[in-house]
């Protein structure tokens, strides 16, 4: 007997198929719209990221220093700056298509369908309608608002220097929850299977649950947490100001180990195909083995290293000193350096092969 499938025109079977992938492809693009690449925070990006420099697609300039990631959805890229502004620009024409204003340094946003989600040192967290600049709804805390939010199911998590981490409704702006700390929490929440995990300046790392804001666990370091955690494979690694790298199983809460950098880790950790790379102080760019965590290999910098690394295929992307790096992402070899004007905190991203990033000059940066 033929199956029912068997009858349907090969035209009709063939646009099915086109659907289904381009559902993939806006999925893929829509994860990358927010700080690290994805709720996990790894730091990975499509593939496709530019293996040597051939030219500046943008240079925009705003008034204020940028620190924060930028992110890119539908060819327009979003970054905030410490002239208060969260700014929206073409990425083809590098016209500026508008900017809000708050009365604070800008955090890193995410767009998730059609609205804009960040935090502003005016102790805010604002939620803005991509396409107009105009605002939906914000939200008050109680002091500056420095952690980019994760959008899940819905709901806006996101840190403030008042010691919370809030839960917010994304239609209505409403809290859902809070969860309070013993000190200020810069770090950005990694969501992973139900639990938020983030760092905070009372030395501990907390795994909440997203649903009830309810401590799972805590694991207590030496120093405080300023780096945002990321989580691959049931284990969370995030980096300490007392020169460790820690990975910690995600379930007990347990160290499975630490790797002893030389200077104090602001830089998010990115992880891919088993390695787990971030940047320190020491002006060392680290790739550490995340079943040992040993040493693969390290690479010297022109200065310390708050820029939390991009990966897009085979290469990786940072900021160190006034340059941004590019190296093959299995050997540590520099295939690039580009020099900016100023020194770069900002974490890039990619998108359509091309790396976004600001620096302390003012500019935001498109190079491929």
């Amino acid at each position: 007997m033929r199956s029912r499938a068997s009858h349907l025109p090969v035209t009709f079977i063939i646009s099915l198929m086109v659907i289904i992938l381009i559902g993939f492809d806006q999925n893929t693009i829509h994860a990358e719209a927010m700080f690290r690449g994805n709720l996990e925070r790894t730091g990975e990006y499509a593939i496709g990221g530019p293996e040597k420099i051939t030219e500046i697609v943008l240079k925009f300039h705003s008034t204020g220093s940028i620190s924060a990631t930028p992110v890119v959805t539908d060819e327009i890229v979003y970054f905030g700056g410490w002239d208060t502004y969260l700014y929206a620009v073409n990425v083809k024409s590098g016209q500026e298509k508008w900017k809000f204003k708050t009365s604070g340094q800008v955090s890193s946003p995410a767009v998730e369908d059609g609205i804009v989600y960040f935090g502003s040192g005016d102790s805010y967290f604002y939620a803005v309608d991509s396409k107009t600049g105009q605002q939906k709804w914000k939200f008050k805390t109680r002091s500056a608002v420095t952690s980019s939010p994760a959008i899940s199911s819905g709901i806006a998590y996101f840190s403030s220097q008042d010691n919370y981490l809030y839960a917010i409704d994304i239609e209505t702006g409403k809290e859902k929850w809070r969860f309070k700390t013993n000190g200020v929490i810069h770090s950005s929440p990694a969501i992973s299977a139900g639990v938020a995990y983030f760092g905070s300046y009372d030395r501990y790392l907390y795994a909440v649950d997203v649903k009830t804001g309810h401590e799972k666990w805590k694991f207590k370091t030496e120093e405080i947490v300023f780096s945002t955690p990321a989580v691959s494979d049931g284990i969370v690694y995030f980096g300490g100001w007392n020169t460790y790298l820690y990975a910690v199983n995600v379930k007990s809460g347990h160290e499975k180990w630490k790797f002893k950098a030389n200077g104090i880790l602001r830089s998010a950790p990115a992880i891919s195909a088993g390695i787990v790379y971030f940047g320190c102080d020491d002006r060392y760019f680290y790739a550490v083995d995340i079943k040992t965590g040993r040493e693969k290999w390290k690479v010297k910098t022109s200065g310390s290293i708050a820029s939390s690394p991009a990966i897009s295929g085979e290469m990786i992307y940072f900021g160190s000193g006034k340059h941004l790096y590019g190296l093959d992402i299995k050997t540590g070899q520099k295939k690039w350096k580009f020099k900016t004007g100023s020194l770069i905190f900002s974490s890039p991203s990619v998108s359509e092969k091309i790396v976004y990033f600001g620096g302390l000059d003012g500019y935001l940066y498109a190079i491929k």
